[in-house]
């Protein structure tokens, strides 16, 4: 009886009897332990019961943590590339399973809630609300105009529906697609740099959650270089988020010890040159030459130095010359001699200053013995 009642139905009212139960037996069939052999090793590999129960939270809370074991850079003994590639495959897989299943509930349920708003649009009404579909109140020509404008807002309301359920489907095909791209790059691509995909893969997870819509600043630009418009805006930013946080550059590190190192090393010749004397004797002139000696070792050290530097910094106007040691010799001693003549003018003018003190006490002397014999006659 049945089949014969299936039979004399309309198609269109076939296909709308048949259609909810199509619905719930899919939904059924994602929500039951039924998956596959394959979702149930990526369910196994995660450490998580294969009966597809599990949420998306606890799904990342897993990954998270199997990453940490088996990541090629988490320094752990346990890290392998291999295991840690068959893993993100199955986070991946699980994550697919778990949107399929979010998908089939909510159009279940719409579903009913549709079956749910015909049965009450056919619901027997009063006669008086049989017209206008019960909509609006007063007179008939009153009702009728909030009729036309209720008819209007539900045609404004369905079209944006429309476009809504348009829009996600598809994104959804699109991050579908976008998956399985990643999916076969993995596959293809061995995995050096680890920590950045999985970096990058939850920057990815946040914006797609929406995490980044409400920052402050959203849709301004930065203030933070309007004072120089002829530097690169990022270059400028890092630098200064380095320098903030106590970073230097290495070409300035290495330039600042370079400038240290020839300091100290001119100041430690010039004490030498300084203790011994003008002209130097024969054991002066070969200590001399000794420590001159010395010096040539280190110059020569530092002048490798200053390669280095040259190959680091990043700009040629700040690149560095050879210390020479014969224009090095002969600053130490001209500042010497300068120094020494600096010291004989101070011991010249300390003589004069005796002498005058004395010069000056003598007459004082003589002009108290002269008044004395005056005062004596």
């Amino acid at each position: 009886m049945s089949c014969l009642v299936l039979l004399r139905l309309h198609n269109k009212d076939l296909h709308r009897s048949l259609l909810p139960l199509c619905c719930s037996l899919n939904l059924r069939a994602l929500s039951s332990g039924a998956i596959s052999r394959r979702l149930r090793e990526s369910y196994r590999i995660l450490q998580l019961p294969d009966s597809g129960a599990s949420d998306p939270a606890e799904v990342k809370e897993a990954y998270l943590r199997m990453a940490k074991l088996y990541h090629p850079d988490s320094g752990a003994p346990t890290a392998d590339a291999a295991l840690f590639s068959q893993i993100e495959e199955a986070y991946r897989a699980v994550l697919v399973h778990l949107a399929r299943q979010k998908s089939a509930s909510q159009y279940t349920q719409s579903m009913e809630e549709e079956e749910e708003d015909k049965m009450k649009s056919n619901a027997p009404q009063h006669r008086h609300y049989l017209s206008f579909e019960g909509i609006g109140s007063g007179t008939p020509s009153q009702r009728e105009r909030q009729y036309r404008q209720f008819r209007v807002d539900r045609a404004t309301d369905q079209v944006l529906e429309y476009r809504r359920k348009e829009m996600e489907k598809a994104a959804a095909d699109e991050g579908a697609m976008v998956t399985r791209d990643a999916r076969l790059r993995s596959k293809q691509i061995k995995i050096t740099q680890a920590v950045e995909r999985l970096v990058e893969d939850l920057i990815q997870e946040s914006m797609a959650r929406g995490d980044f819509q409400n920052l402050s600043g959203t849709g301004k630009p930065l203030n933070k270089f309007d004072y120089n418009p002829y530097m690169d805006p990022m270059t400028h930013n890092l630098n200064r988020i380095l320098i903030d946080n106590g970073y230097q550059p290495e070409w300035i590190v290495a330039q600042k010890e370079i400038r240290e190192t020839i300091a100290k090393m001119r100041a430690r010749l010039q004490e030498v040159r300084a203790r011994l004397g003008e002209p130097m004797r024969h054991s002066e002139t070969l200590q001399w030459k000794e420590h001159c000696a010395v010096f040539a070792d280190e110059l020569g050290k530092l002048n490798k130095k200053v390669d280095n530097f040259n190959l680091i910094v990043p700009l040629m106007s700040r690149q560095m010359v050879h210390y020479s040691l014969k224009r090095e010799l002969e600053k130490i001693l001209k500042t010497d001699q300068l120094l020494r003549q600096e010291k004989e003018r101070e011991k010249e003018s300390k003589q004069k200053e005796q002498m005058e003190t004395a010069r000056t006490s003598q007459n004082t002397r003589q002009g108290l013995i002269t008044w004395m014999q005056n005062l004596l006659k």
